[in-house]
């Protein structure tokens, strides 16, 4: 036999008396990720001596950004047809439906759109965000864990989880590895920027936390099963082919860093070499 986990959780904590409007595990991860992240942005602003109000502007542009982003990108990556035909479900959140690669385009806009009213540079702020966009993610992860969605493919492996509201066979806990690297990127990244953040070039972690992030989704998705049923005949699933150009795009900021910063190096030498020969 098999050793597996049993995994039977209720989505829903309760229901609002009178009402009778659930409370669920989804939507509480959702905001104690949004929460801790505010924390987390506003130590950092405090720590850089970045003035109250630009943060609290910055998280009403985020949050919106992000929710925002994540129901269109659900909604044209993966059901187009289905939200075309049926328009007022485009509002219902609540029932599911938000794609992580959308609510990274959102953030991208949202910071981009902050970025100009207050004249702060935008990859200064990304870097920030990348920070706590990885724990956010952790948290909403476990919230699709609590959902008994976006499982895995079969497996024999002892930390199977059986999901009895999908069925009886045991499944990789796909949630679960998303959720355990993104709290390791965010650990990471903040490390990173305790450390050397008045070393490291703006965009640094940006780029790294879109490759090493998007790079780790990609291998995730092999053990997922497909999302919607057009997948099926696409060698490579929408979550591999979407998480492509934000890697691309990773690669891409820490090229063109690294390039500026041989071309500053090359700089200062050819000026020690004229001050020398003036020298002389």
């Amino acid at each position: 036999m098999i050793s597996c986990i049993i995994w039977d959780v209720d989505p829903d904590i309760f229901l609002i008396p009178v009402v009778n409007y659930p409370v669920r595990w989804y939507g509480l991860c959702w905001a104690i990720g949004l929460l801790l992240s505010q924390y987390i942005m506003t130590f950092i602003y405090k720590k850089e001596d970045r003035p109250d109000y630009e943060m609290e502007t910055m998280s009403l542009y985020i949050i919106a950004g992000t929710i925002i982003g994540a129901r269109l990108g659900h909604i044209l990556f993966y059901e187009p047809l289905h939200y075309w035909q049926n328009p007022l479900k485009i509002i219902a959140i609540w029932e599911g439906g938000l794609a992580s690669h959308g609510g990274t385009i959102g953030i991208l806009i949202a910071a981009y759109l902050f970025a100009r009213k207050t004249n702060v540079s935008y990859l200064w702020i990304l870097d920030r965000l990348c920070i706590v966009a990885a724990l956010t993610g952790c948290f909403i992860r476990v919230g699709n864990l609590m959902n008994s969605e976006m499982s895995g493919l079969p497996t024999s492996l002892p930390w199977g989880f059986i999901f009895t509201r999908i069925d009886e066979i045991p499944r990789h806990p796909a949630q679960l590895y998303e959720a355990i690297q993104y709290f390791f990127i965010f650990l990471i990244s903040y490390a990173t920027w305790m450390r050397f953040r008045d070393r490291i070039k703006d965009g640094f972690l940006l780029g790294w936390f879109l490759i090493t992030l998007f790079g780790l989704r990609f291998v995730d998705e092999s053990f997922k099963i497909n999302q919607v049923e057009f997948e099926d005949s696409l060698i490579l699933n929408m979550g591999q082919i979407l998480s492509i150009p934000f890697i691309l795009t990773g690669i891409a900021i820490l090229i063109l860093i690294a390039r500026k910063k041989k071309a500053v190096v090359n700089q200062e030498t050819i000026v020690e070499d004229l001050g020398q020969v003036k020298t002389e």
